[in-house]
């Protein structure tokens, strides 16, 4: 009895000691299995790049995937110009006054009504008028025959996003005016449709145009932010 007991022990003995040798350690298995990720983690720009970890993290370089605020900023001034040129039917070298297309955009449809310049209604030159005080803090006699007299001419050939463009039918009085953008189209309120845009090659605006007209400080304004743009990209 006493030999068996002493059996017992021993064959107990021996498989705990199995046991112990065996088991791994929780907090060694943890160290050998995080350890490798951290050190793969921090080898893989070197490995990706071709170039040593620690260069990389001294270039200051953002993360891969994280654009730059300037291209960010880049990014949301295109999307805009592309939206501008699609809801004006225009092609935009993306440095024009941003002002003033989101203002003529945000006039587009509103209805045509003799006197007025809300978005509510306006006619020709009350639509005129509202966009320059809104863009470029001018205000301007709601008249297109007062504007016609205040502006300064310039060719047809040489005008500019934001000169005005004046109609009269044969040898009468200006009858309407709209604020020119570019590639031959103007920006009005037509008796037909409101507020749109059109162009000066349609007949009927080809053979009732007149004039151009300049308002010196919004052309100045125009140039200013034009080459804040310029700039900007630049940077």
């Amino acid at each position: 009895m006493k030999n068996s007991l002493l059996y017992c022990l021993a064959a107990g003995s021996l498989a705990l000691s199995f046991f112990f040798e065996r088991a791994p350690d929780a907090s060694a298995t943890a160290r050998a299995t995080s350890a490798p990720v951290v050190a793969e983690a921090s080898l893989l720009p070197a490995l990706t790049t071709g170039e040593p970890a620690t260069e990389l993290l001294a270039a200051g370089d953002p993360p891969a995937g994280k654009p730059t605020p300037a291209a960010l900023a880049a990014s949301r001034d295109s999307l805009t110009y592309h939206y501008y040129a699609q809801t004006l039917g225009l092609h935009l070298a993306f440095n024009e006054n941003k002002d003033l297309l989101r203002t003529v955009t945000d006039w587009i449809g509103a209805p045509y009504s003799y006197g007025s310049n809300s978005r509510r209604g306006t006619d020709c030159s009350g639509f005129v008028t509202r966009v320059f005080r809104e863009v470029y803090g001018i205000n301007l006699i709601h008249s297109s025959r007062a504007m016609f007299t205040n502006t300064k001419r310039v060719a047809k050939s040489e005008m500019q996003t934001g000169d005005l463009v004046f109609f009269r039918r044969g040898k009468g009085p200006i009858y309407h005016v709209g604020i020119y953008l570019k590639d031959g189209k103007f920006a009005h309120s037509a008796t037909n449709g409101g507020v749109m845009v059109s162009s000066l090659n349609q007949p009927y605006y080809h053979h009732n145009f007149y004039a151009a007209g300049r308002v010196p400080a919004a052309a100045e304004a125009d140039a200013n932010a034009v080459e804040q743009a310029l700039v900007a990209a630049a940077e």
